[in-house]
């Protein structure tokens, strides 16, 4: 499933858009900045001439041209961040800013799809961008006031809920800042409510926010999507695009692990899925209902030990997120004590 030319071309637009709107930006700070500091025009025009009469000296034979120019360059370059650091100016305040440094909003990088343009892709073929649009809401800035309880005791830990979850927060933070160094894969187990899928959100957005791509899907989406591709592949039996991406992209969030209907095909494309991943050095996320016991007997005990060998399991409180949430707004309405 590739992007059609409709698509294509509306993310091309984005794109132009982007540039449109970063030159028209870079003109409004030059002019403010040089409404306030004239010297600043005087500096930038300098630099145009002086790229001019270098050029003249190069074609004329003056081997010191290049030399000369750099010095130039320089002294000119440092008198203007002076400038700018007087009137607190950040030193690159006249330059163009970008959205995506990769591919200075143009889309490719190093002549291949950026992957800013990669992740624009996957929010169209997958359908992404209402999580896109639930990830503004649901963050990491948003666990600052945490709905835990503070007095039931997290099992085997000698830990309150609250307690364990503030360290399973830091964790899945600092997942989210090592990713492009580190990776890593994790199952987040649980009843319902507990939040597992928040959780899992929570790292999407930080990586979409780094234009990483990530593909977030239920496993009931997963398998279906898996189905349709294996049966419509073409004569020479070659994948869709649509699968590739997914076994290919930075991150694979696959939630609610375990609802889907189990069958020894749900079982082989797991364990392909998986296992393409982890050849290719891809990071997965699952969320489940199943403890890791439960795991190992719904699924083959080949997924079981990938599983085990290559994933952190992330346990869950018992409880509801809603009733501690409820519990903690009447404690503040003095209406429980």
């Amino acid at each position: 499933m590739a992007l059609n030319n409709s698509q294509y071309n509306a993310i091309m637009r984005e794109y132009d858009g982007k540039q449109s709107r970063n030159r028209r930006e870079q003109r409004q700070r030059q002019e403010r900045a040089y409404a306030r500091l004239p010297r600043l025009k005087e500096l930038d025009d300098l630099l145009s001439s002086l790229a001019v009469r270098q050029a003249r000296r190069l074609l004329d034979g003056d081997t010191e041209a290049v030399k000369s120019l750099k010095e130039e360059y320089a002294a000119i370059r440092r008198e203007k961040e002076g400038l700018l650091a007087q009137e607190g100016f950040a030193p690159d305040y006249l330059e163009m800013h970008y959205d995506c440094p990769l591919c200075k909003d143009t889309g490719f990088a190093d002549g291949k799809k950026c992957r800013c343009f990669r992740q624009k892709e996957l929010e169209l073929l997958y359908h992404q961008s209402r999580i896109r649009e639930k990830l503004k809401e649901e963050n990491f800035d948003t666990c600052t006031d945490l709905c835990y309880s503070e007095t039931e005791r997290m099992e085997g830990t000698g830990l309150s809920v609250r307690q364990y979850m503030q360290g399973v927060i830091a964790g899945c933070r600092r997942f989210a800042a090592q990713f492009e160094e580190k990776g890593g894969n994790l199952v987040f187990y649980g009843s319902t409510g507990t939040g597992k899928t928040f959780l899992a959100g929570c790292i999407a957005r930080e990586l979409i926010e780094r234009y990483l791509s990530v593909v977030y899907l239920s496993a009931t989406d997963l398998f279906d999507m898996m189905a349709r591709e294996r049966f419509s592949r073409d004569e020479e039996g070659q994948e869709e695009s649509s699968l590739r991406s997914i076994l290919e992209c930075d991150l694979l969030i696959i939630d609610d692990l375990g609802t889907e209907l189990s069958n020894s095909f749900t079982n082989s494309q797991l364990f392909y899925c998986l296992n393409e991943r982890l050849s290719g050095g891809k990071s997965t996320i699952i969320t489940t209902n199943l403890s890791p016991g439960q795991l190992g007997r719904e699924y083959s005990e080949r997924i079981g030990s990938r599983l085990v060998e290559n994933f952190r399991f992330i346990s869950m409180p018992p409880g509801d997120i809603r009733i501690w949430k409820q519990r903690k707004q009447r404690k503040k309405n003095g209406g429980e004590k």
